[in-house]
């Protein structure tokens, strides 16, 4: 069979209306802390805090997911606001039990099992429904939003266990 090499992949999350609001709610806050710091010089380690506050929620509003697959193993790196990186998951594809599009009938038999759940998709719903779920070594499910050349890859590996419909 033809073996894949290499193949990278990158998908944004949908920004979450609650650190939208978060991050707003505590640039304010910071504001109007720092302003009151002027007469009392408590609000200005309040105004700090506010600032500190506002960057992690600001890191966490931006997320980005990167999908590298390279020789039998799918890795999944969070990107936050573009700059920091952290890996989310590694998974071989040996130990997969199956990858199929969210809604395939292929996927019935895993409905009634407790499992992890992992997101890394976009979060948002496509016509046509582009997220994957991946069910990985009797533990986690995995929600993906691979492209075509991905699952390409894999199935090129694992014929009977990757399903697009």
């Amino acid at each position: 069979m033809d073996d894949v090499g290499y193949v990278e992949w990158l998908v944004a999350r949908k920004p979450s209306a609650i650190m939208n609001f978060l991050r707003v709610l505590s640039i304010l806050l910071a504001v109007c802390f720092f302003i009151l710091g002027m007469m009392n010089p408590i609000f200005l380690l309040l105004a700090l805090a506010m600032v500190a506050a506002a960057y992690f929620v600001s890191l966490n509003a931006q997320i980005e997911y990167e999908y590298l697959y390279c020789e039998r193993e799918l890795s999944v790196d969070k990107i936050m606001n573009k700059s920091k990186r952290k890996n989310a998951g590694k998974f071989e594809v040996e130990r997969m039990e199956i990858l199929a599009p969210m809604g395939s009938y292929h996927l019935d038999e895993f409905k009634n099992k407790t499992y992890k759940e992992l997101d890394f998709s976009s979060g948002t719903e496509n016509k046509p429904e582009k997220r994957y779920v991946l069910y990985y070594d009797g533990k986690d499910k995995v929600v993906l939003e691979p492209n075509e050349e991905i699952i390409k890859a894999i199935k090129s590996i694992a014929p009977r266990k990757v399903f697009t419909d």
